[in-house]
């Protein structure tokens, strides 16, 4: 099963005003929150586990290199979000939610992640059971007073911005991903990555393969 869903370019995406969120180089990971249990499950984009030792002991064996994840998320964020759904009205009827980020240190690249490294998770999305996820507008107005993915522009998805990300304008280092509409079934996403970035990956993937070969 995929708890996130694949992102297109912005080629084909709709008029209309969005939000560019910085994307960052980490992993994609999920938190499940239930009203009556709390926080309860997690993982990454592709699998789930129980939040419980056993749980975490077998997420650990098979993602080594996320082993600090839930240690950052109990610091940084259990507590700051659950008081946000146990507080706001228009959280006060859902009994599911999932909160999606990414979890990365200073050196992470293409999900990988240094050992040495102070990790942090940079929340992006909230879903919510029996309407998906929340519009980027709202998003903001709840969570704007906690560590979020940085806002890096608001407006017009126009082919200017697009060119201007890519050439590194905005200092994002992979890109952004743009997010419109008013949330459920009406939100759209897009993803716009920097010329440099993709640079450094293709660079990378010929690096790996010599290193194969030799």
């Amino acid at each position: 099963m995929l708890y996130y869903p694949k992102i297109p370019d912005s080629r084909n995406c709709p008029d209309g005003k969005c939000v560019a969120f910085e994307k960052y180089d980490g992993t994609n990971l999920h938190w499940d929150w239930d009203r009556d249990f709390g926080w309860h499950a997690f993982g990454t984009r592709r699998d789930i586990f129980n939040l419980t030792e056993v749980g975490i002991a077998e997420f650990t064996a098979k993602h080594q290199h996320l082993s600090e994840c839930v240690a950052v998320f109990d610091r940084d964020w259990a507590i700051e979000l659950e008081r946000v759904f146990l507080t706001l009205p228009q959280y006060q009827h859902v009994l599911e939610i999932k909160v999606f980020g990414e979890f990365l240190g200073a050196n992470s690249f293409a999900g990988l992640h240094r050992v040495e490294d102070v990790k942090e998770v940079k929340i992006f999305d909230v879903w919510l059971e029996g309407f998906g996820f929340i519009s980027p507008f709202q998003f903001i107005t709840d969570f704007q007073h906690l560590p979020i993915a940085r806002v890096v522009y608001q407006g017009k998805l126009t082919g200017e911005f697009t060119e201007d990300v890519r050439s590194g304008k905005y200092g994002v280092e992979e890109g952004v991903i743009c997010k419109g509409g008013t949330g459920g079934e009406d939100l759209w996403m897009a993803k716009i990555k920097t010329t440099a970035y993709m640079s450094k990956l293709k660079q990378a993937f010929v690096d790996r393969w010599q290193d194969y070969w030799e």
